[in-house]
């Protein structure tokens, strides 16, 4: 059974915007910093957005910097990502993931590989297209 599942993807026009969604449970969600992770078609995985445990830090790669906003509410152990001025390059499975805080080695714990992190979800199809 998943500790996380993502919701919220679809189609979307180029200029568009879409609001992905991530549940969790079965584990502490308050402990563990939380990303939302993509594997674009015929490449590999890129962490696009990371969130600290309290959720008042918050970093991004350049691809996606000023675009796309992650959040997360603890009360409802759900993760989020707001992804704007949507671009076709962002056509993407887009998987949420979990590693315990301890683990960040006191940096952002943010890797390109789903492996790397405690848990993740099982994914959710984002298709930017006209």
């Amino acid at each position: 059974q998943l500790r996380l599942m993502e919701s919220g993807g679809g189609l979307a026009q180029p200029g568009g915007s879409l609001r992905l969604s991530c549940a969790a449970s079965r584990f502490v969600f308050d402990d563990y910093w939380t990303y939302w992770v993509r594997q674009v078609p015929g490449k590999g995985f890129e962490w696009v957005s990371a969130i600290n445990t309290g959720g008042g830090m918050q970093y991004y790669p350049d691809s996606v910097k000023g675009r796309f906003t992650i959040s997360r509410d603890n009360a409802k152990n759900t993760l989020y990502l707001q992804m704007d001025s949507l671009k076709s390059e962002d056509t993407a499975v887009y998987y949420c993931a979990a590693l315990l805080w301890s683990k960040t080695g006191y940096g952002l714990g943010t890797s390109n590989s789903l492996n790397d992190y405690d848990y993740w979800g099982q994914g959710t199809q984002v298709t930017v297209s006209t």
